[in-house]
């Protein structure tokens, strides 16, 4: 039995240890024990010019891979396994990238408190999908206010339109709604007032705070950065999909089989 062989129908192709042991008539331990064998071979990098893309995703809550991927040629460059997302480990992967010789046009990520302003002198675009979804955590994916449809309707041109547009959108909105956000309610038991429509404004002054980096991509229009992690966010997509296949595996084969996808 050829161990690449074996490896790449249960990588590639789908096949489980006990369909593999039936199809070449062995035991489950002897196909474990081929693929654990098995040498991941790795694709050698060029260092050149790259626009980042970087994310993390889990498998549990204390398992984790972050990857930092090249929007350019979507190549992934580097990971690292993780038990927790942290703004120091995307900083040390950056570091790391440029000490290998890449020359990083800009980063695309998502909107981690701190992150955003983390990169002297690299262009940072925050996830357009990701702010998205923050507005939608504050307002809810339909929205029963007037000022929160519209606020809504407006979040969902962002990826459609230019910065100059959105930002005059932006504030027209609020010019409408000043009053209605800054409506107060009295609390009849403690007398204290509290603003009425808190989540709304939670969701405004989110778009306010991260204005800055969500049109970066328009601002370096001739860099062509994507203007989401889409990309990223799908290729890990497409990996848990494949490891579904192979529930139960211990950390470290989850682990030669995410090295192996990744190829980084």
């Amino acid at each position: 039995m050829d161990s690449n062989a074996i490896w790449n129908e249960y990588s590639k192709g789908k096949q489980t240890y006990q369909q593999l042991a039936s199809k070449y008539g062995c035991s489950k331990r002897t196909i474990q024990r081929k693929i654990d064998s098995y040498t991941i071979k790795r694709t050698v990098k060029i260092s050149r010019k790259v626009i980042v893309l970087m994310d993390t995703t889990y498998w549990g809550r204390s398992f984790g891979v972050m990857l930092f991927k090249d929007a350019i040629t979507k190549e992934n460059l580097l990971k690292y396994f993780v038990k927790t997302e942290t703004n120091k480990q995307y900083q040390e992967g950056i570091k790391e990238l440029q000490t290998q010789g890449y020359t990083i046009l800009a980063i695309v990520c998502d909107g981690r408190r701190g992150l955003l302003n983390s990169f002297e002198n690299i262009p940072v675009q925050m996830c357009q999908f990701h702010q998205a979804a923050i507005i939608r955590r504050y307002i809810t994916k339909r929205p029963r206010l007037q000022a929160s449809i519209e606020l809504n309707n407006l979040v969902r041109l962002m990826p459609k339109t230019d910065k100059e547009s959105f930002i005059g959108g932006l504030n027209e909105w609020y010019e409408k709604w000043k009053s209605f956000l800054n409506e107060r309610t009295i609390n009849k038991e403690t007398r204290k007032s509290y603003y009425t429509h808190k989540r709304l404004r939670s969701a405004y002054r989110s778009l306010q705070t991260n204005l800055k980096w969500l049109f970066t991509w328009y601002d370096n229009i001739d860099l062509n950065i994507p203007n989401t992690t889409n990309a990223i966010d799908g290729h890990f997509a497409d990996l848990k999909n494949k490891l579904r296949n192979h529930n139960g595996l211990t950390i470290a084969r989850k682990m030669r089989f995410i090295e192996d996808f990744l190829d980084v």
